[in-house]
């Protein structure tokens, strides 16, 4: 069977290549494409943006699916409805599903659409290939878990959660390729999924949501074996590709694991030419001792780490965010890091529920301690089915659904104490707030004038037109945000050319 997936950026880089770079690629998209493939049904992705929804007709007449997979967070929702609103009207016999974050947290909202003949809540890869044998077999979908699914009457079949999927070195590697037309710098450093699940429960994150939602055993971990194994075969089809973003929720969930991987990594990277350089998560614990970790990592050519700091101030965290560990645990590990050799990057959020601009001085404070190679500063947002979310409706901070147009940029709180105009200020000013004097004053104004122009959708659209004239689409990548032009840092791949090491931070994303 044929089976064309929808994915929607609301913010794209053009309407024709609407992801910037390969860390935009969405792993529930990838891995369901590879398992419906080893299983001998044709795929296809569709990227559309809210300029383009129309285009879905040319899609569908030109692939024939019979199946049309959805998946959506929240704030991506809109467009999607735009979609299957379109499908339905033009196509309406074509069966077609929903997944992703919002549709597991929400089925029921979902289903009410009317849209979509069934929803998957949960991991889908072994869910969808069961309705696609399904639909293939010319019988009406029924009795598959994880499915929700609209009977011909109009009635819900509820179906149990399967178990989490355990083993994920079963999964065949994620379908890349299908990406690869939709990318404006396909040759951008890829990401790699090393793990699923979280094993914190932070407020401001959808995770402990999610592991309520199926039995079995919520944070898992790919061999090291296999996880070479993947960059081998990566290498081999694009031997020039020299750094990958190995994506987890914190490399620092199992240190014997992460140590293991390293020496992994290492004798792999000892038989190249050019060897892979790394970068990945770290979440920092309470009075940790990350000296063998990062030695580990160092010796696998890890350059950088990215640290969640969110807030410096420690009543944020410990009251509003469930982050249980202190600014002096912050500092150590970037001390231990830069000894090791790593580079640090630090996350951090402005606009939290209950935050004042004395609580954000601490944050700027930690900053400049630290004094990252690199920075992403997002604004709060409330996604529904987070603990927070629900946190910010009952305390009358917000009074009905947030906009979700460019969320992370612009503040959506109604907070008396620290208003709209005062985050977005703040937000503005941050590079030159944490790199003053240690940084030239020129490029931090710059940087103050990137973060006022990405936050205004106009503005950035004709940004981004300018300097597509100026440099050609070919040429320097222009998007630059304050959060990625201090990573570049003078690395170059083996050829001498410039890449933009951390373009990964170049949104809010």
């Amino acid at each position: 069977m044929n089976v064309l997936f929808v994915h929607t950026e609301q913010d794209p880089y053009s309407p024709d290549k609407p992801l910037e770079i390969l860390e935009r690629v969405q792993f529930g998209i990838s891995y369901i494409s590879s398992v419906l493939k080893e299983h001998g049904h044709t795929t296809r992705l569709a990227v559309l943006c809210d300029e383009t929804v129309h285009t879905i007709d040319e899609h569908i007449r030109g692939f024939d699916p019979g199946l049309v997979c959805f998946t959506s967070v929240f704030t991506e929702y809109h467009i999607i409805l735009k979609v299957a609103a379109r499908v339905k009207k033009r196509f309406p016999r074509l069966f077609t599903l929903l997944g992703g974050p919002h549709a597991t947290l929400k089925p029921d909202e979902c289903l009410a659409e009317g849209l979509f003949d069934a929803v998957c809540v949960g991991e889908g890869e072994y869910p969808t290939l069961e309705l696609v044998e399904q639909l293939q077999s010319g019988v009406h979908p029924s009795g598959i878990p994880n499915m929700l699914i609209v009977g011909p009457g109009g009635e819900v079949e509820r179906n149990e959660p399967r178990p989490f999927l355990e083993d994920l070195d079963s999964l065949p590697f994620p379908d890349r390729e299908m990406w690869t037309p939709w990318c404006a710098n396909p040759e951008s450093r890829p990401s790699v999924l090393v793990g699923r699940g979280c094993p914190f429960s932070c407020t401001y994150c959808c995770n402990h949501a999610l592991r309520k939602t199926a039995p079995g055993r919520y944070v898992r971990l790919r061999s090291p074996e296999n996880v070479v194994a993947e960059l081998k075969a990566m290498k081999e089809a694009q031997p020039g590709f020299g750094e990958a973003y190995l994506e987890v929720e914190t490399l620092g969930v199992n240190t014997e694991w992460a140590i293991e991987l390293g020496a992994a990594l290492r004798d792999f990277n000892a038989g190249l030419d050019y060897p892979i350089t790394f970068g990945s998560n770290l979440r920092v614990t309470p009075n940790a001792d990350y000296n063998e970790l990062f030695a580990a990592l160092a010796g696998a050519n890890f350059r950088f780490l990215n640290v969640g700091v969110e807030s410096g101030s420690e009543r944020i965290r410990r009251e509003v965010l469930n982050r249980r560990y202190a600014n002096e645990d912050i500092l150590r590990t970037v001390e231990t890091a830069r000894k090791h050799g790593l580079q640090i990057g630090i996350y951090n959020l402005i606009g939290l529920p209950g935050e004042t601009p004395r609580d954000f001085r601490e944050t700027t404070r930690l900053n400049r301690a630290c004094q990252p190679d690199w920075f992403l500063l997002s604004v709060f947002y409330p996604y529904p089915g987070t603990e927070l979310s629900d946190t910010c409706y009952s305390l009358g901070l917000i009074d009905g659904p947030a906009d979700p147009y460019l969320e992370r940029r612009r503040p959506v709180l109604d907070m008396p104490q620290f208003s709209k105009r005062q985050v977005g200020r703040r937000r503005d000013w941050f590079p030159l707030l944490i790199y003053r004097g240690h940084r030239p004053l020129k490029e931090l104004l710059w940087l103050v004038s990137l973060a006022k122009i990405y936050s205004n959708r106009r503005l950035a659209d004709a940004h981004r037109r300018l300097m597509e004239r100026l440099y050609g689409k070919k040429g320097r990548d222009y998007r630059e945000s304050p959060e990625m032009v201090f990573s570049r840092k003078n690395e170059t791949e083996p050829d001498g050319g410039e890449k933009l090491v951390d373009a990964g931070a170049v949104s809010a994303e």
